[in-house]
C-alpha cells in the first residue's frame, strides 16, 4: 500500500486502513495514492509495486501534479521499493523529498536493522532515514527490550568488555533465561573506520567474547553462536561520531 502526498511523499501501507485515504485498503492490498510530477514517475512506481506484490494487489490512487523532485529521485524510489518491504507487516514507507521514514512490524531485531541499513546504503548522504520499524511481540522482543538499543561497549579496538559492557550483558543473561532452550545468534558489528578485513575480524572476536562471557555465567554455550559482520550492516551514517558509535554494536537474534 503506497501513498503519495504533496509536495512529494510516498508511503507504503501494508494492510493498514488510513481514514485520510479516499479508498481504504483491504488486507493484503498495496495502495498507491497522492501526487507525483509526471506520468513516467507514476508508471515506474506502479510497475515496480506490481512486480513486487502482483498486479491484482496494487490499488492506484496516484495523481499527476506540479510537485518538485530532488535530483535522481525516481532512481532512489526504485531502490527503496525492494523485496525487503514484503517482510514488513502493518507498515508504512514514506518518501518526503529527501526524508525517508519506515514504520511497521518485522519478525526480529536483525531484520529490523538490516532493512534500515539497506535503505540507508541505497541513498546518498543528503537523505535522512527515520527507522520506526519495531519487532513483533515475541521471544525476540524479550531480548530487544532488554538491550533497549544500548551498545555493549568494548575497549577501543579490542575484544575486551568494559564494565558497562559487562553490566548490559548481565541484563541480557537474565533475559535469555526467559527464552531458555532457544538458540541465540550473537552478531558483532563495527563502523567503517579502518580496513574491512580488520573490522570483520574485530567484530567476530567481540561476538566470541560475548558468547564466552554468557557461557561462563550460566547460559548453555551450545545454544549460542557467534559471528561478525564487520561494517557491512550499518544502522546509522558513518559520517558522524554518533553514527559510528551506534554501528559498533552487538546484536542478539533468536535463531529461526
Amino acid at each position: 500500500m503506497a501513498r503519495f502526498f504533496p509536495p512529494l511523499l510516498l508511503a507504503l501501507l501494508f494492510g493498514v486502513a488510513d481514514p485520510a485515504l479516499a479508498q481504504a485498503p483491504q488486507p493484503g492490498q498495496v495502495l498507491a495514492a497522492g501526487t507525483v510530477p509526471d506520468e513516467a514517475t507514476k508508471a515506474a512506481v506502479l510497475a515496480r509495486l506490481r512486480e513486487l506484490y502482483g498486479a491484482e494487489r496494487v490499488v492506484d490512487q496516484i495523481a499527476i501534479g506540479q510537485v518538485a523532485v530532488p535530483a535522481n529521485w525516481n532512481g532512489y524510489v526504485q531502490k527503496l521499493l525492494s523485496p525487503d518491504l514484503k517482510q514488513i507487516s502493518r507498515g508504512q514507507l514514506k518518501i518526503d523529498g529527501t526524508t525517508v521514514s519506515l514504520r511497521g512490524e518485522v519478525a526480529n531485531e536483525g531484520l529490523r536493522q538490516k532493512i534500515a541499513g539497506d535503505v540507508a546504503a541505497s541513498l546518498n548522504p543528503t537523505y535522512t532515514v527515520n527507522n520506526g520499524l519495531r519487532v513483533s511481540s515475541n521471544e525476540q522482543g524479550i531480548l530487544d527490550s532488554a538491550l533497549a538499543n544500548r551498545v555493549v561497549e568494548f575497549e577501543s579496538g579490542k575484544a575486551a568488555l568494559t564494565p558497562s559492557g559487562r553490566a548490559i550483558l548481565d541484563e541480557m543473561i537474565a533475559a535469555m533465561q526467559k527464552v531458555k532452550g532457544r538458540k541465540v545468534e550473537i552478531i558483532g558489528h563495527t563502523d567503517n573506520v579502518g580496513l574491512r578485513a580488520t573490522n570483520q575480524g574485530l567484530s567476530q572476536a567481540r561476538a566470541e567474547a560475548v558468547k564466552a562471557y554468557m557461557a561462563s555465567h550460566g547460559i548453555n554455550g551450545e545454544l549460542l553462536t557467534a559471528s561478525g559482520q564487520g561494517s557491512d550492516r550499518p544502522v546509522a551514517s558513518n559520517d558522524t561520531t554518533e553514527g559510528r558509535a551506534r554501528n559498533r554494536r552487538i546484536e542478539f537474534r533468536i535463531a529461526q
